[in-house]
């Protein structure tokens, strides 16, 4: 811990800027605490510990720490300068390298009489120990100032000039600053004393803003670091705190949608209220309007009823994403036609406010009512052959050829998963193969309407509508909808078989075509949202039990771009299971579990649930570390032995130890147990079979020498272990359980 020097106060520091990037105003308020407190905690003026209060509000970032000191501890500091031979001349005066390093560390020729050194010979050293006076506040704060400025993690940075009279540092004239807004005053309060820094061209003072319009006061003439909230509040109309201002806007926004017996489009469903507040608070909209205003005021507003003909999504994403609106859900969980509106100011009479929300949202739901009617007038499938002037990606061709490719590989998917004997289209796969088909051809046709065009994140809703309108089928439209899931982390997977086919084959087709042509995530960047595409089809394949090979599956993938394709498909299959790895991890096995279960071959991913969970309990089991022991050592001697093991398997005759006679004996009457069990589906009872032979197995390594000089009795004990080690590794690689 620091140690911070006696008289310690609470300091206060705040840039009163321009309106900030809502977007960005949460970062950038904990970014500014958060950097500025490390400056002040390296300076020394800080304990390790420190109290930090974090504020942000449209117009200001700001932070308070307690305990902060005048003046940071002197310290002992000893520095290593150089050897004694190039520092000293033969007649121990200091050489000119002695003294510039000195220079460069604040000291002079004075101070070379007390010297130390340490070493002998050629090595001999001279060090410089000394005292350092610890930094003053107003040194400490102007470089942790200058510093968290600088690295703000800011989005976008404008460029404004200072002019005469705006920073008592500045010569008349036009002065270039770069900041993410104009910033107007800056404050740094220790105590009730000013500290005397300043930064973008400003003094610091104790002076701030509060509510441009319901200020009590202007300006505030602060009177410590103590009283900044309260006197924001009281005097500004200004919660200062962002945090404090969310949890406020949630309680009001709750508080309003009770009073109409309904409730937020954005709150989810049987849920205590404290797990209802912690949702909302990290709703993004909450996040944004939170940014928006310093004095929230939830008022309640309503349009006409006939415009809840028009889809729900469409007019929940207009007052969402253009008004900052939050919309409502009726008991039955329908949209309703009321919504809430957070307003930055509170009047005695707020019918101006919601007269004035109630005009302007009234064109823009007239807009979706108007899209959607248009959109109607075609139909989806009238609108395919469009598709062959729509360009899906520069290297990849059209839209159009996209749903040939998606259509191809959704019916390869469905021939295979039938072979694989998926119920309830095992015996006969064409209707589904037929309706899969015709959700792949009407895929994209949405992405060709207006309301799409408008609101790009309605596809696959908006098609879902146009196709239950055109008279498809509904599995068809369901699918249709269904192809982009799951859409997010948690999101669930499509509904039924068809959109779960069509899903399968977009995401696949996605990875394969852009890992063709080199579009690969790199580090965080990942434009094309390929990890997401890659846990898609592995949750498919794993939560829907699909009977599909992952590695027939990225051939059949490739196969439909033809040979003319980039050769990534390794990639992609080492990409894909890396991002398996993940998602076992994520489900809360081990890393030695996962690695078992993945080394067998040819296991398909339906499967490793069972398989982890039969590990599981075997490792449980008293024999498991002897076994997995033993495993680990046979597959050593196996992969390391020159010698071949006996072709046609074990030979009873060349079994001339009693002991491996015992343990071919003991294989001979476990093997069948554990392989019944297995071809059974009891996995866990096969690999619990196994714990009979802990006792054969230990008493053959401890008598029999495999690599006998006999070839032949070696290859006869190659092919017992290769026989040991084929009946133990069925159901998971169990060395891998080996510490």
């Amino acid at each position: 811990m620091a140690t911070v020097h006696m008289g310690s106060s609470p300091l206060l520091v705040e840039l009163l800027v321009e309106e900030l990037p809502p977007k960005a105003l949460k970062t950038l308020g904990e970014a500014f605490a958060r950097l500025l407190t490390e400056g002040l905690k390296a300076e020394g003026l800080a304990a390790a510990d420190a109290a930090v209060t974090a504020f942000a509000t449209p117009r200001r970032l700001a932070v308070q720490v307690a305990g902060v000191a005048a003046r940071a501890a002197d310290r002992r500091v000893r520095s290593k300068l150089m050897p004694v031979a190039v520092g000293l001349d033969a007649g121990g005066a200091p050489t000119p390298a002695l003294l510039k390093k000195l220079a460069a560390l604040g000291a002079d020729a004075s101070v070379v009489p007390q010297l130390q050194r340490e070493g002998e010979g050629k090595a001999e050293t001279l060090f410089l120990a000394g005292t350092v006076a610890g930094a003053t506040l107003a040194a400490g704060l102007q470089k942790a100032l200058g510093e968290a400025v600088a690295k703000l993690p800011i989005p976008k940075v404008m460029q404004y000039q200072l002019h005469q009279g705006e920073g008592a540092d500045f010569q008349p004239g036009w002065t270039s600053v770069h900041f993410v807004r104009p910033a107007h005053g800056l404050v740094a309060l220790h105590g009730a004393d000013v500290v005397p820094v300043s930064v973008l061209g400003l003094q610091a003072g104790r002076t701030t803003r509060g509510h441009r319009f319901e200020a009590a006061v202007d300006p505030i003439v602060l009177r410590d670091a103590d009283s900044y909230a309260a006197q924001l509040r009281d005097e500004g109309a200004v919660i200062a705190s962002y945090d404090e201002r969310a949890r406020e806007i949630v309680r009001q926004l709750r508080a309003a949608s009770k009073s109409f017996g309904a409730r937020l489009e954005c709150e989810p469903p049987s849920l205590t209220d404290a797990e209802v507040e912690q949702v909302l608070l990290e709703d993004p909209l909450v996040n944004e309007v939170t940014a928006l205003v310093e004095r929230p005021n939830a008022l309640a507003c309503s349009f006409d009823e006939a415009f809840l003909a028009v889809p729900p999504e469409c007019l929940i994403l207009t007052m969402k994403a253009n008004q900052k609106y939050f919309p409502l859900l009726d008991a039955q969980g329908r949209l309703s036609n009321q919504f809430l509106v957070v307003s930055n100011i509170r009047p005695a009479d707020p019918g101006r406010i919601v007269e004035g929300n109630e005009r302007v949202v009234r064109p823009r739901l007239a807009d979706a009512r108007f899209f959607y009617d248009q959109d109607r007038r075609r139909t989806l499938a009238s609108r395919v052959p469009q598709l062959d002037q729509v360009v899906y990606h520069g290297k990849l061709g059209t839209q159009g050829e996209r749903v040939e490719r998606v259509r191809a590989l959704a019916r390869k998917l469905v021939h295979g998963a039938a072979l694989g004997g998926w119920q309830p289209w095992a015996q006969d796969p064409k209707p589904l193969m037929d309706l899969v088909d015709r959700a792949a051809l009407l895929a994209k046709a949405d992405l060709l309407s207006d309301m799409v065009g408008e609101f790009p994140e309605l596809q696959g809703s908006m098609g879902r509508y146009y196709a239950l309108y055109d008279e498809e089928d509904p599995r068809v439209a369901e699918a249709i909808e269904d192809q982009y899931k799951p859409r997010f982390s948690g999101d669930n997977l499509p509904r039924s078989d068809v959109g779960l086919m069509l899903a399968l084959a977009d995401k696949l087709e996605t990875l394969a075509g852009l890992f063709g042509i080199g579009q690969l995530p790199s580090g965080d960047k990942d434009p094309f949202a390929l990890r997401r595409h890659a846990l898609g089809v592995i949750r498919m394949l794993i939560e829907r039990a699909l009977p599909l090979d992952s590695d027939e599956l990225v051939q059949w993938a490739f196969a439909v771009f033809g040979p003319q394709h980039g050769q990534a498909q390794a990639e992609v299959g080492l990409f894909l299971r890396e991002r398996l790895v993940g998602y076992l991890r994520e489900q809360g096995h081990g890393v030695q579990e996962v690695d078992a279960v993945l080394e067998v071959r040819g296991v398909r991913w339906a499967d490793l649930p069972a398989r982890l969970a039969a590990l599981r309990r075997f490792a449980e089991l008293p024999e498991a570390p002897a076994l997995a022991a033993a495993n680990k050592r046979i597959g050593n001697i196996l992969r390391k032995s020159d010698a071949a093991a006996a072709p046609g398997g074990v030979r009873p005759a060349l079994l001339h130890d009693e002991a491996e006679t015992a343990l071919h004996r003991a294989l001979r009457e476990v093997a069948p147990r554990a392989d019944a069990a297995y071809d059974a589906g009891d996995l866990a009872g096969s690999l619990q079979a196994l714990a009979a032979l802990k006792g054969p197995v230990d008493t053959f390594f401890d008598r029999v020498m495999v690599n006998a000089d006999d070839p032949a009795l070696r290859a006869n004990r190659l092919a017992l272990l290769a026989e040991l080690h084929a009946t133990m590794n069925r159901v998971a690689d169990l060395s891998r359980l080996a510490g």
